[in-house]
């Protein structure tokens, strides 16, 4: 039987690279308590782009309802100081990952500590910074648009020899494609629990193939969530502190729900983020 569903080639941990936002700040400088600092302090002082930002991100919190359309504030042409000053303000929570858009844009997606608002940089293929944006949304905006084009019905052959139970599931996959809405539930395939041949697995991801978005969340544990290439199926895997999985599934929706920001997410995260304006840029 084979560790999962979704395998990454050649041992690596994933298919698309994940690059850490703003990389060019210094380590030593990458500290919740930096916000605190004399040189805080000072590009505070001088960073108004951000101090302004700060309220009509809480403003944007207060008013947003889980899977409804985002608010977008782009931060493409602040400042590299106030830039800088936001990544440090906002900082890095569970849900990181890479959606790659069918002209061959690239988003990397980390959401903030606080719940419900992102950082998303678009880059070229050179690597160089397209746009940048601060995004208030149960899940970027970008995720779906990558997932766009997939397609929405299944095509496959005949089974290779050895296969046991992959044209049982690709028919329950197909048929759940087919009738999936935008706001229904996840129809969850668990391959813990289904008897899966090598030859079955080969199958299966052949047939469903890579597709364009690929999450990790790291709350209790690590859960992997990638984008098939059929719309709305995902490979969702949770792993262990030893990097095994412990549970595999497919689930057929419009986004896991492992990866989205909850109702009571954007409220809490208004309040913190007025706590850090009033705290340090009044």
């Amino acid at each position: 039987m084979k560790a999962g569903f979704w395998v990454a080639p050649e041992g690596e941990e994933s298919a698309m690279s994940i690059m850490p936002i703003d990389t060019e700040v210094p380590v030593a400088a990458r500290k919740l308590s930096f916000l605190a600092t004399a040189t805080a302090e000072e590009m505070i002082h001088r960073c108004r782009d951000t101090a302004a930002l700060l309220p009509k991100i809480a403003d944007a919190l207060e008013r947003q309802k889980e899977g409804a359309p985002g608010q977008l504030y782009d931060i493409t042409d602040y400042s590299e100081d106030d830039r800088m000053l936001i990544t440090e303000t906002l900082g890095e929570g569970e849900v990181s990952g890479v959606a790659v858009l069918s002209n061959g844009i690239t988003a990397q997606i980390q959401e903030a500590l606080m719940a419900g608002v992102w950082r998303i940089r678009f880059t070229d293929a050179a690597d160089r910074l397209v746009a940048d944006y601060v995004e208030v949304a149960s899940i970027p905006a970008v995720v779906a648009e990558a997932c766009a084009a997939l397609p929405s019905e299944l095509a496959y052959g005949q089974p290779p020899a050895g296969a046991m139970n992959v044209m049982p599931v690709l028919h329950e996959i197909s048929g759940k494609m087919a009738a999936h809405k935008p706001d229904d539930e996840a129809h969850t395939i668990t391959f813990s629990l289904l008897p899966m041949s090598p030859e079955d697995m080969d199958f299966l991801q052949e047939t469903l193939g890579a597709g364009p978005v690929q999450l990790t969340s790291r709350g209790y544990g690590t859960c992997r969530v990638l984008a098939t290439g059929a719309r709305n199926v995902w490979s969702v895997q949770f792993y262990n502190a030893m990097d095994t999985i412990i549970l595999d599934t497919l689930e057929i929706c419009t986004i896991p729900a492992v990866a989205i920001a909850a109702e009571e997410d954007f409220q809490d995260s208004a309040v913190r983020i007025r706590e850090i304006e009033e705290a340090y840029f009044k």
